[in-house]
């Protein structure tokens, strides 16, 4: 591709809305554009790159008897309905109704592909089967970063295999991840799997995660063994001992202005570990309060498991103020209404002459001891893990680094497929449930981590199996009749060997030309230069900046060696 037919606006000034330094340098180089609402185009160049990461993810999906199809965008909300879903995922996927009022959502694609299976196959001897494919997928999020970690339209690939039973999931469940840690390895990228929230209707997930200080996952790992999951799931295994105080008379203390645990433990001056937390929440249409230690913070996700619910959120105002009488800072356990139901953290039970809210603006409870001066209905982990704690697997402790969740994969349970009445006869003839299994992989993201991976401070360092071209000719000045013939002449022979080559053939500055061939980042520069005339160019390797000259007769050899190598 001659460069000056193409679509490649570099940039030299950093652009300040990027927050990370591989969205920046995308930008820079003319890879992306985005827009203020967490949308990007993709220019070119991305596209190529895009392509590549495409191509390996269908060749070790298929190599895995993965069979590629293309669904809708768009689909009835009829289905999520049916399957339950819809309460879970109500406010982050993008509504719409057309003219005739009919709702319609933009979201994932399980629904839609269960429905089609289950429609078609009937026996058990038409599976295991699984089905993918590659499409933008809308998310709408309350806040967007810009980077392209965050975005709002992103690309997913996503696959369901479909079974008879348990035994036959297991196999395409493992020759799944597989797949991904193959995929992972062609890219060169160095991946966590994590054990993850599986979701209302999941058994088993695990997540795929690179470490990266920009992501917005927190992960869980032993120092001492190979423990790690998600913190938001992760176990907190902990025996909690109480201290061998005597316990004292509960009083009521003027808090003036006190609204948060830090404002309260200044002006008691007590420990963060003596307060209790008291929160209130709405379970499935139920006011409950949950209490944890002053240190802690509540986990919302082991509050659903726990309590087996649906859906769960904080109590809003209004609903705090109607059933305590009281604001949010001022919430406690003692003297609640008979019919509110309370949940405790087993840290609670470490409490002894601790402080609560008062259910009274402008008061707390000094010397409160739980179940001598208020009942809890319910113990159980219902906090994060914490840096420090004790592993769950009784070895080493707890450390946590931020992460990037790039891929999942689940497992889901029959009660799944018998909601959307997915059956197919067995072998004895009776109707039984699929056997699912979800995998998604969201290609945006990856795009995102290999620009983070592959660059330094002039530009990009692709390696030839992710850039966007083989290699960058470039004839220093066009205008000299030497050098723009032997630049023609090896851009007909190197795209003859089936080189993919970007020929920088505009007419400007030296220094532009390089500074944007450094942005651009292909594997090899050739350059050609004052010795044109005698058939000599230069070569450069982008990665390590070694140069050295050949003839021209020379190069395909040269340029056959070096990607043997890679």
């Amino acid at each position: 591709m001659r460069q000056s037919l193409t679509f490649i606006p570099t940039m030299r000034e950093v652009p300040q809305t990027a927050n990370t330094k591989s969205c920046q340098m995308l930008l820079r180089a003319g890879y992306i554009r985005q827009h203020a609402n967490g949308t990007y185009t993709y220019l070119p160049l991305a596209k190529r790159v895009l392509h590549k990461i495409e191509q390996i993810v269908r060749e070790e999906l298929e190599e895995r008897q993965a069979i590629e199809l293309e669904l809708p965008s768009i689909q009835s909300i009829d289905l999520w309905k049916q399957s339950g879903r819809l309460q879970f995922f109500n406010k982050e996927w993008i509504y719409l109704k057309d003219r005739n009022q009919h709702e319609l959502v933009m979201g994932p694609s399980i629904e839609l592909i269960t429905s089609i299976v289950r429609d078609e196959i009937k026996t058990y001897k038409k599976l295991p089967l699984t089905l993918f494919q590659i499409q933008r997928r809308f998310c709408d999020e309350k806040e967007y970063r810009h980077d392209l970690f965050q975005a709002r339209e992103f690309l997913m690939k996503d696959a369901y295999s479909f079974h008879e039973n348990e035994e036959s999931l297991n196999g395409s469940f493992e020759h799944m991840i597989s797949a991904y840690e193959r995929i992972f390895s062609r890219l060169g990228l160095n991946v966590h799997i994590v054990k993850a929230d599986s979701g209302a209707f999941g058994d088993q997930s695990f997540e795929f995660v690179i470490l990266n200080n920009n992501g917005q996952e927190m992960i869980a790992f032993s120092n001492q063994s190979h423990y790690v999951a998600n913190a938001q799931i992760a176990e907190v295994a902990i025996e909690y001992e109480q201290p061998n105080e005597e316990l004292k008379p509960i009083e009521k203390v003027a808090t003036p202005n006190v609204q948060t645990i830090h404002e309260l433990c200044d002006f008691l001056q007590v420990e963060s570990t003596k307060c209790i937390k008291s929160l209130v929440l709405n379970v499935d249409g139920e006011i409950i309060v949950a209490l944890v230690r002053g240190d802690h913070q509540l986990n919302m996700i082991k509050i659903m498991k726990l309590l087996n619910a649906s859906n769960v959120q904080f109590a809003s105002e209004e609903e705090i103020e109607k059933t305590l009488g009281c604001s949010t800072g001022s919430i406690g356990p003692i003297k609640l209404p008979l019919d509110i139901k309370v949940v405790a953290d087993y840290g609670i039970k470490s409490i002894v002459n601790g402080v609560s809210g008062a259910n009274e603006n402008g008061y707390h409870y000094i010397n409160v001891n739980p179940n001598r001066d208020f009942a809890i209905n319910l113990y159980g982990d219902i906090r994060y893990i914490e840096e420090g704690d004790p592993s769950p697997d009784g070895k080493g402790i707890i450390r946590l680094e931020k992460g990037i969740g790039i891929g999942r994969v689940t497992k889901l349970n029959t009660l799944y497929a018998e909601k959307m009445k997915a059956y197919v006869t067995n072998q004895e003839g009776k109707k039984i449930p699929m056997h699912l299994a979800s995998y998604e992989l969201d290609l945006t993201r990856l795009f995102g981590i290999l620009a983070e991976q592959y660059y330094d401070e002039k530009g990009f360092t692709w390696p030839k199996h992710l850039a966007p071209y083989d290699l960058h000719l470039m004839a220093v000045n066009v205008a000299d009749e030497a050098q723009r013939n032997l630049a023609d002449q090896l851009y007909n022979i190197l795209t003859t060997y089936r080189y993919d080559v970007l020929y920088d053939d505009r007419d400007d500055r030296a220094g532009i030309k390089f500074a944007d061939s450094d942005l651009i980042g292909l594997p090899i520069r050739v350059t050609i230069g004052n010795k044109a005339m005698e058939g000599i160019v230069e070569v450069k390797i982008r990665k390590t900046g070694e140069t050295f000259e050949c003839a021209k007769e020379e190069l395909i050899d040269r340029l056959n060696e070096f990607y043997r190598t890679q």
